[in-house]
């Protein structure tokens, strides 16, 4: 991949550490905030479930704004919205103030994705997606390792509250930077001629055998008919399961029944976040190889995405796991399989859908198919620990999921996003 349109590979991999950062921090965080708000496992729950519901909520919106106003503003609003909020939650005396900081930053944060999928769709030729994809996403697991270990040693030393001033304020760098650089291919300067025409030449690939016009856009509704769309957002959505158990409840089960002190927690949780950072990097480049010769517009790469789940199924192993050692590699390849599947499957929305104009909405509706699973997964984690005083059946639970995600993506995503009159006759291969 070229030196330049690299450039824009960081941009995102730093929106969406950014982004994950803000996230969990309230995770590294939970003991003491559960303390001093005299918080239970299902209040805890709720917290952390808290911010999906506004991000869920406003994703089809920004989706649709995204489309309409392009990206550069639309990403300067969201992150300057939830670095913000991440800031004032540092703030909050009450637990409703506490909430409202974590709506608001739902509410940010719900550009990110449909962000990223367009600006890949604008950049990014057709054969480095599945690359550059990885590394957009793997951005949401370099961001919980790099937190669990600066924002767990901030915590012990002075207190959650400025762990969230610190987190909120590194948006605001990236802010600056994508305010300045950041446009279309065709309109920044520091681009050099040749590679900007290849970018236009080979940034858009129609699905096989469809005769969609590669510019006609299709709209959400008439994408919403395909088994397709709902098949990527249900796969989606078994997947996000256990990236948000990770996500909020990982330091909690270390403390509670691996007796870790906050700071070794955030050491321990950094290990497999950052084993999955490259190795969902190295995955992307391996699924980019894997459709040269049949092209990415074969949907062949729901393979990939099956094989990914079934690796983070791993996490079924968790309940018969003493040995710390034993229990960090399980984590690992559990991580690794679900940051896999979450790039491969934006990957593999992008090479089904014909037009670049629906990338945005058709993104952020996969992602509420994602979120929609999230939210439940804090909260029923919660009432599971309270009901059996045991992280057992949480950690089943995920694993069962991610193994019917891998059925779901490899029955329902088998033909392209295509309009009504085309749809019957556009079959993609095995």
């Amino acid at each position: 991949m070229s030196y330049r349109r690299g450039w824009i590979a960081l941009f995102l991999f730093c929106l969406s550490m950014i982004n994950y950062m803000d996230r969990i921090a309230l995770s590294i965080a939970a003991k003491p905030i559960a303390t001093e708000f005299k918080l239970s496992s299902v209040g805890m729950g709720y917290l952390f479930s808290s911010f999906i519901w506004s991000y869920a909520l406003f994703l089809l919106p920004m989706g649709f704004l995204i489309d309409r106003f392009g990206t550069k503003r639309m990403a300067a609003l969201g992150i300057f919205v939830w670095s913000a909020a991440t800031v004032l939650t540092g703030a909050a005396s009450t637990f409703v103030s506490l909430m409202c900081a974590r709506l608001v930053m739902g509410a940010g944060e719900s550009t990110s994705n449909p962000v990223g999928a367009k600006v890949i769709r604008q950049w990014i030729p057709a054969n480095e997606r599945g690359m550059v994809t990885s590394m957009f996403n793997s951005g949401s697991y370099a961001g919980p390792a790099i937190c669990s270990v600066l924002l767990g040693s901030l915590v012990a030393l002075f207190g959650w509250r400025m762990s969230f001033v610190i987190a909120g304020a590194i948006g605001f760098v990236w802010l600056a930077a994508w305010l300045i650089f950041f446009d279309a291919p065709e309109k920044v300067r520091w681009l050099k001629s040749n590679e900007r025409d290849k970018i236009v030449r080979e940034r858009d690939s129609a699905p096989a055998n469809a005769s969609a016009q590669p510019e006609s856009a299709a709209g959400l509704l008439a994408l919403m008919r395909s088994p397709t769309l709902w098949g990527l957002a249900i796969t989606q959505g078994c997947n996000v399961y256990t990236q948000y158990l990770f996500l909020t409840w990982l330091p909690s089960y270390l403390q509670a029944t691996r007796h870790l002190s906050i700071t070794n927690t955030g050491l321990f949780s950094a290990v497999p976040y950052a084993a999955s950072v490259a190795l969902c990097i190295l995955a992307g480049r391996l699924s980019d190889r894997y459709l040269k010769k049949s092209g990415v517009g074969t949907g062949r790469r729901r393979n990939a995405v099956a094989l990914a789940m079934m690796t983070g199924a791993t996490i079924l192993m968790v309940p018969f796991t003493s040995n710390l050692f034993v229990l960090l590699l399980v984590f690992s390849v559990t991580l690794t399989g679900i940051a896999s599947t979450t790039s491969l499957n934006f990957a593999l929305l992008n090479d089904l859908l014909p037009s670049s104009r629906d990338v945005a909405k058709a993104m952020a509706f996969v992602v509420v198919g994602g979120q929609a699973f999230g939210m439940i997964a804090p909260i029923a984690t919660g009432y599971v620990i309270d009901a059996t005083g045991s992280y057992d059946w949480a950690f089943g639970i995920a694993g069962l999921l991610l193994l019917a995600g891998a059925t779901v993506v490899l029955t329902m995503t088998r033909s392209p996003m295509l309009r009504d009159n085309e749809a019957a006759s556009a079959q993609v291969a095995i």
